[in-house]
């Protein structure tokens, strides 16, 4: 399996793109990315760890990369406004439990595509900061499964 995890809280959209790229998490995103080790690393979450090249990306998976004594990757296929059709194909690529860390404009459309391409959702979708999805897999390597966790409160 696979997480694909939307960046914890960082505040306001910063008008300037370039500000926007260095934009922060806040206090309660870090609390966010503090909360996600357990529920992660107990789901068999493991390296390779692979961000947005976005600071509010990084930051999210740098309490799990703490904890899993690894370091977070900067991946532009995962930043913002970017097609979903090399984020699909990144994440065949990756082994079980990587984790990868993206926007709210990349995950559905990722999503989209693995249900377009036979991938059952199970429950509710979660597009909420600091939620998680988790994809499946099958011994072929298909796209099988894939249900989302809520933020941690």
């Amino acid at each position: 399996m696979l997480f694909l995890v939307r960046h914890a809280k960082a505040g306001d959209r910063l008008h300037n793109a370039k500000q926007d790229f260095v934009r922060p998490l806040t206090r309660n995103g870090w609390r966010q990315a503090e909360a996600l080790i357990d529920p992660l690393v107990s789901a068999g979450a493991a390296a390779p760890l692979l961000a947005s090249p976005f600071l509010r990306c990084l930051q999210t998976l740098e309490p799990l990369a703490n904890k899993l004594a690894t370091t977070v990757s900067a991946d532009e296929r995962l930043r913002e406004a970017q097609p979903f059709r090399p984020v699909v194909e990144l994440m065949s690529e990756l082994p079980d439990g990587a984790v990868l860390c993206s926007h709210g404009d990349v995950i559905p459309d990722v999503m989209g595509a693995l249900q377009r391409r036979g991938c059952a959702i199970v429950g509710e979708p979660q597009w909420r900061k600091a939620s998680v999805w988790v994809v499946e897999r099958n011994d072929a390597g298909d796209f099988v499964t894939a249900s989302a966790w809520p933020p941690p409160d």
